[in-house]
C-alpha cells in the first residue's frame, strides 16, 4: 500500500515548487502540460484509486485521497480536475467482475501509462442523452455526453449510457474522435486547459470487453442525487490557495470546518457541505481581489484567476440539492 503521508508531502511539495508557479500560464493555455500530468504518473498519484492490495490507497479512504485533491488544486484547479476524472477507470477497472477487465485495465491505469476521463453527464435528467443499444459483438452507442475533460491528454472515457431497458451499461471507451464521434471544445470562464468537450455518438460501435458494468437507472439516479462530497475539495483547493495569499484569516478555521462537514457528509448531508464549500471559495477569493486591490483584475494577477475558478466551482458537479442550498446562502 502506498505511504499515504508520503503521498501527502510529495503532493504539498509539487502543488507549491511546480504547480502553483506556473499555475497563471496554465490558466491562459489551451491544455495542461504534459510534464504535470507525467509527474503525476510517475509519482503514483494515477493510481491512488486502487485498492490497497494492489498498492493504492482505495477511495474508502476518503480522508485521504481528499487531502491529495484539496492539495494539487491549490497548485492548479485545472490539472487537479482532470486528474480527478481518472480514478472514475481506475475504480471501474477495480470493482468489475466482467472477464478481463481488471486484468487487463487496471495496472495500466494505475501507474498512468493509460490516462482517464469520465462522461456521466449524459444520464442526468435535462441532458440530450446517451444511449446504448447491444448488437453483435459489443454495442453501439447513440447521443450526447456533455463535460467530458481532459480531451487529447486522455486515452480512455468511461461512458455510461442507457438501454432501451433502463439499465445502465458501462463502457471503456477510446478517446479518439471517429467518423462516429465527434467532439466539440467548450470555452470555460476557468480551467480552459482542462480541454473540456461536449462527445456525439452516432452508432459508435464499442467491442463487448470493454464493459464493466451494468445497474438499473433508478438505483444509479439514487445514489447521485445528492453529489460527490469528493469533489467539494477542489473548492476548497481554491480556499486553500486564498488563505496562503491572504496570512492569517478567519478563513483559516472556516475552511477546517468545511473540510470536517464534507468527510462526515452521508448523502443527506452532502449537498449542504458541498454549497458551503463553494460558497467559501466565492468568499475567500472575493477577499483576495479586494486585499489586491485595482491590480486584481489584470489577467496576470492570482487574484481574478481564483474568482473565475469559484465561480466554475459554484456549478460544476452540481445536483438540485447542492444548488437549493447554494441558493439559500446566496439570497
Amino acid at each position: 500500500m502506498a505511504d499515504a503521508a508520503a503521498m501527502r508531502r510529495r503532493a504539498e511539495q509539487i502543488a507549491e515548487e511546480v504547480l502553483f508557479p506556473a499555475a497563471m500560464s496554465v490558466d491562459r493555455a489551451d491544455r495542461i502540460p504534459a510534464s504535470h500530468l507525467d509527474l503525476l504518473a510517475k509519482e503514483g498519484f494515477y493510481g491512488v484509486a486502487a485498492p490497497p492490495e494492489l498498492g493504492g490507497l482505495g477511495m474508502a479512504d476518503l480522508t485521504e485521497v481528499a487531502y491529495l485533491l484539496e492539495t494539487l488544486a491549490s497548485g492548479c484547479l485545472a490539472t487537479a480536475f482532470v486528474w480527478l476524472q481518472h480514478h472514475s477507470c481506475v475504480r471501474a477497472a477495480a470493482a468489475s467482475t466482467q472477464p478481463g477487465v481488471t486484468e487487463r485495465w487496471l495496472g495500466p491505469l494505475a501507474r498512468g501509462e493509460r490516462r482517464g476521463g469520465v462522461a456521466l453527464a449524459g444520464l442526468r435528467p435535462g441532458a440530450a442523452g446517451l444511449r446504448v443499444t447491444p448488437v453483435a459483438g459489443g454495442y453501439l452507442l447513440d447521443g450526447e455526453a456533455p463535460w467530458v475533460t481532459g480531451w487529447d491528454m486522455i486515452d480512455t472515457v468511461h461512458v455510461a449510457a442507457r438501454d432501451a431497458d433502463d439499465v445502465i451499461r458501462f463502457l471503456l471507451v477510446d478517446a479518439a474522435p471517429a467518423a462516429t464521434l465527434t467532439v466539440r471544445p467548450l470555452e470555460l470562464v476557468a480551467a480552459q486547459a482542462s480541454r473540456t468537450v461536449n462527445l456525439t455518438f452516432a452508432g459508435h460501435f464499442v467491442p463487448s470487453d470493454r464493459l464493466t458494468g451494468v445497474q438499473p437507472y433508478q438505483e444509479w439516479a439514487r445514489t447521485d442525487a445528492s453529489g460527490s462530497a469528493l469533489n467539494g475539495f477542489l473548492a476548497l483547493g481554491v480556499v486553500r490557495r486564498c488563505c496562503r495569499l491572504l496570512g492569517p484569516s478567519p478563513f483559516d478555521e472556516q475552511l477546517d470546518a468545511c473540510r470536517a462537514a464534507l468527510l462526515a457528509a452521508d448523502a443527506a448531508g452532502t449537498p449542504a457541505a458541498r454549497a458551503a464549500a463553494s460558497q467559501l471559495a466565492l468568499h475567500a477569493s472575493a477577499a483576495v481581489a479586494v486585499r489586491t486591490g485595482s491590480r486584481a483584475v489584470l489577467r496576470d494577477n492570482h487574484a481574478q484567476r481564483l474568482v473565475r475558478e469559484a465561480a466554475f466551482l459554484l456549478v460544476f458537479g452540481s445536483r438540485p440539492g447542492i444548488r437549493d442550498a447554494l441558493l439559500a446562502g446566496l439570497y
